[in-house]
């Protein structure tokens, strides 16, 4: 059921709702990297929902606006997945943000493929985050708007 109002998605309520839930996915993402529920890369990705679906809370797909034909097939193969598995999808612009949240290095100095991030459960027991609580809720309006993969702006700091 969609409860959201045109006065919610215009104007400069939007613009405060994007930023609170900008904030949301960095809490979330913030949270989740030391309990190890980051999964990050596309091929990573793939295999991570290819063996256990049921514990991806969140996919991420980043872009730093390049037109890579290889990705784009990857993204719309992932968008599928994840849509047909109940699992919630972001789109995230500012991938230099992204890789400040995140660390943006591997073990060894190598740059991560920050293209695609998955959050999952943590082993102990599922979510009970009001971070995530407030992205599923926005994943939920934006999908009752048609937007099946909204954009989010990670704002720098």
């Amino acid at each position: 059921m969609c409860n959201m109002t045109f006065e919610d998605t215009s104007g400069d309520n939007s613009t405060e709702r994007m930023d609170s839930v900008a904030t949301a996915l960095e809490e979330v993402l913030s949270s989740a990297l030391p309990q190890g529920c980051i999964t990050v890369g596309v091929y990573e990705a793939a295999k991570s929902l290819n063996v256990d679906p049921d514990n991806v809370v969140l996919c991420l797909l980043a872009t730093d606006d390049e037109e890579d034909v290889a990705l784009q097939i990857h993204f719309t193969l992932i968008q599928a997945f994840c849509c047909e598995n109940d699992i919630n999808i972001l789109r995230v612009s500012n991938m230099r943000r992204l890789a400040e949240i995140l660390g943006g290095v591997k073990p060894g100095g190598e740059p991560m493929d920050l293209h695609c991030v998955l959050v999952t459960n943590p082993q102990s027991s599922p979510w009970k985050d009001p971070a995530l609580s407030k992205l599923n809720r926005f994943c939920r309006d934006c999908r009752c708007l048609d937007q099946w993969v909204p954009v989010i702006n990670l704002p720098d700091r």
